[in-house]
């Protein structure tokens, strides 16, 4: 084509589009209707940590989206109490929620490997069998019941055993104790002799103070002192033997989901990923400043005896026996949950934990 042709032509093509345009028709590029929505924490906002998950997840959606989806954050009792948000996310009263999947085993036992049991997996094995193995698959086939569609949204990484009033010398310590203890932990606790309570975050701090429970557990080191659990009680044991790696979820209601564009369900999967890893690197980086500061400020740490971990353990296999003669959505879904934890341990048996243990004996 020679020089004048193509200007020609171009000239041609100009003058059309300027008709198109004149004409009021619209250039093939489809903008996308901005999106709205509520999401309601399980937790207070002065837990910076796991309530901040929901406001990461919140900023990179709006980023993602180029402003145009925005989700704005609400602590718990704002929009709906701590644990009142599957309810509202299953009714569609607000379109998602951030919380510990295991504040309603009361429902079903099930949701409790959502999040974590007794002796189940750690972090990083929970997020292999979520992403890798059966995990999100088995879970999103059980919680599609609640019209609900699920995202990991973090992880505390094994948390603390708790503060107690008293000292832990046996089993026998153990029984009468009322003690604040989340989710699914409280069904091995009663069967130890235990009295569990269920009480949200915000709230543990004046029932341990007036003695109302006898001890508490929340996550770790770092929530625990802003919480100031070290002011009501002295002795702070470990390990959390019923959260080796507890998963928070984002519960978002499925109308609300399907409802999206391809392009704003990305940026939703995308988005709780960067949360899932955040809220984890935030923990592990800030739980030994703060161990430090409270065993400094008197705390007494403590690990739980031998006696009290092998009943611990007895125990919760018995119950996990139980539930699979009379829950079929446990049994088939623990299954699975089960067989992936003996081919991890195996795994980890061989490599981090001889590397760990090493480690840990060495003066760095």
């Amino acid at each position: 084509m020679d020089r004048r042709s193509l200007i020609s032509t171009a000239g041609t093509a100009g003058a059309g589009l300027v008709g198109i345009l004149a004409a009021g028709a619209a250039p093939a590029v489809h903008a996308q209707a901005a999106v709205r929505w509520r999401l309601s924490s399980s937790f207070p906002k002065a837990l910076d940590t796991i309530y901040g998950a929901a406001e990461v997840f919140a900023k990179h959606v709006k980023a993602m989206s180029g402003g145009k989806f925005e989700i704005s954050t609400h602590a718990a009792g704002e929009i709906t109490p701590a644990f009142g948000v599957v309810d509202a996310v299953q009714q569609g009263s607000i379109e998602m929620a951030h919380t510990a999947p295991y504040y309603f085993f009361g429902k079903n036992e099930v949701f409790a490997l959502g999040c974590a049991i007794p002796f189940g997996l750690n972090s990083r094995q929970m997020s292999a069998w979520m992403y890798e193995g059966n995990g999100l698959k088995l879970m999103r086939e059980f919680y599609a019941k609640y019209n609900i569609i699920n995202f990991p949204g973090g992880n505390t990484g094994a948390q603390m055993g708790g503060w107690y009033r008293k000292e832990i010398k046996s089993v026998k310590d153990i029984k009468g104790m009322k003690m604040r203890i989340g989710g699914f932990a409280g069904k091995v606790l009663e069967r130890m002799g235990g009295v569990p309570q269920n009480i949200p975050g915000g709230e543990i701090y004046t029932a341990l103070e007036k003695g109302t429970i006898d001890a508490a557990e929340w996550v770790g080191p770092y929530d625990d002192q802003k919480l100031g659990f070290n002011k009501v009680a002295p002795f702070y044991y470990y390990p959390g033997w019923w959260e080796g790696g507890p998963e928070l979820d984002f519960f978002i209601n499925d109308k609300a989901f399907n409802a999206l564009s391809a392009e704003n369900k990305a940026i939703v999967e995308a988005a709780a990923a960067v949360a899932h890893v955040d809220m984890q690197a935030k923990y592990d980086a800030r739980n030994p400043a703060a161990l430090k500061e409270l065993v400094g400020k008197g705390t007494k740490l403590r690990p739980f005896t031998n006696d009290v971990l092998a009943l611990a353990f007895k125990e919760s296999m018995a119950l996990y026996e139980e539930l699979n003669a009379k829950n079929a959505d446990w049994k088939k879904i623990y299954a699975d949950y089960s067989k992936f934890r003996a081919d991890a341990n195996l795994w980890f048996r061989f490599t981090e934990a001889k590397f760990d243990s090493f480690m840990q004996a060495q003066k760095l």
